[in-house]
């Protein structure tokens, strides 16, 4: 059997050897972090531009992560959605005290918050329209999760190859073109969903007339507007919520990623006329806001809050930002660099992978998207030092480049 043990195996190899091969993953095998570092099984460190894809936003090791994770791990871990817990109580009120929504859904995952989006956004419509309003209209080069429903709603074709045929009701049109979705906003439209920054689309922000003009029209025409912000939102882009940049409000917006600093949460939230069309039995998850994880959410978002990270975020992503101009002012094969807060990318002429791959042997983790946009989401604890450290390596291997 191919399962059993070998002696003198490395981790890389045990894991080619028994897990399926779903991942195009670095041969590094990771055993310790801290902060915005993290140590290999060979000592090597690293310095994390990446955070989980935007998942650790207070850290590696965060004090308030594992604090939390202690206590309710001695206290409660597990009894199932038939009950009521405290923590998953407190962790709702504190989302809906901070954000424009009146009842939360939690999950697991971006994708089956996502997944929840649709059905709401479905059934709101059955039970309100009069008429057969199921079409979900997504963005083109959106990602929005890789269940059948999620990768339905993707707008990128290398995601659904392969898993045709997709479910029907969802339609694309072009990011920021209010004339496309004017005319793709028929009555047989249930809900609009984007995201107010494409992240794997690679770091493209809505253009602000561009969010003001949909939610215009999903108000007249009786659409859902549905705002992934699995990516981008928990303080990421300088505010608790990257439509606030904007100053609009959607029905319905999706959470996970830096929700819990790296245990497994996602939520979806609502406005209360919307979150109604759920009732008991309509929807359901046996692991979605447990105790253990809701309490360490919890303390996540208290510290996001409390401690001035994001005000942080908001400072050093600015700064940030500066550098890479500097360095597209230096360097030909830069053609852009977009991005707000801490989510923040370098378009190249040519592909990124090369430049990941030199960061890496210097000790830096970055990320490359969309084939020639380098990405940065590194932890929002993030200093200026270590930004400037990551931008002189860039500097010296995008002058290799030219």
């Amino acid at each position: 059997m191919s399962g059993m043990k070998k002696d003198n195996e490395t981790t890389i190899e045990l894991a080619d050897r028994v897990m399926f091969q779903t991942y195009g993953r670095y041969p590094l095998a990771l055993v310790r972090g801290e902060g915005c570092r993290l140590w290999d099984e060979e000592g090597n460190s690293y310095l994390d531009f990446v955070a989980g894809i935007a998942v650790c936003s207070l850290g590696h090791a965060s004090p308030v992560v594992s604090r939390a994770l202690e206590t309710q791990a001695k206290t409660l871990v597990h009894v199932s959605n038939l009950y009521y817990t405290r923590p998953q109580a407190e962790l709702a009120q504190l989302l809906v005290e901070n954000s424009f929504a009146d009842r939360v859904f939690f999950c697991n995952s971006g994708a089956e918050a996502n997944e929840a989006a649709i059905k709401l956004a479905r059934i709101y419509a059955k039970e309100h329209s009069g008429r057969e309003r199921y079409r979900i209209i997504a963005m083109e080069n959106s990602f929005h999760g890789r269940t059948m429903a999620t990768l339905s709603a993707t707008g990128q074709a290398k995601v659904r190859k392969g898993f045709e045929p997709l479910l029907e009701g969802f339609s694309f049109v072009p990011f920021n073109d209010p004339a496309a979705l004017d005319r793709a906003l028929d009555d047989t439209v249930c809900g609009v969903l984007m995201e107010p920054i494409q992240g794997e689309g690679g770091v493209v922000p809505a253009d602000p007339s561009y969010l003001e003009a949909v939610r215009t029209m999903c108000s007249e025409r009786g659409a859902l507007l549905i705002f992934d912000e699995i990516q981008v939102g928990m303080g990421r882009t300088g505010k608790l919520f990257a439509h606030e940049h904007y100053g609009v409000r959607p029905d319905i917006m999706t959470l996970a990623k830096a929700l819990g600093n790296g245990l497994p949460i996602g939520a979806m939230l609502s406005r209360e006329s919307v979150a109604g069309a759920f009732a008991p039995g309509t929807h359901a998850t046996t692991f979605g806001g447990t105790p253990l994880v809701t309490a360490v959410s919890k303390a996540v978002v208290e510290s996001l809050l409390r401690d001035g990270w994001i005000d942080h975020c908001r400072e050093v992503g600015a700064y940030f930002k500066e550098k890479l101009q500097e360095l597209k002012g230096r360097h030909a094969c830069v053609k852009d660099v977009r991005g707000l807060g801490l989510i923040l990318a370098i378009e190249l002429d040519r592909a990124g992978a090369p430049v990941v791959e030199a960061c890496m042997k210097e000790g830096l983790l970055i990320n490359c998207t969309q084939d020639r946009v380098l990405r940065f989401i590194p932890p929002l604890v993030v200093e200026r030092a270590e930004i400037d450290e990551l931008t002189g390596a860039l500097d010296r291997i995008l002058g290799q480049a030219d």
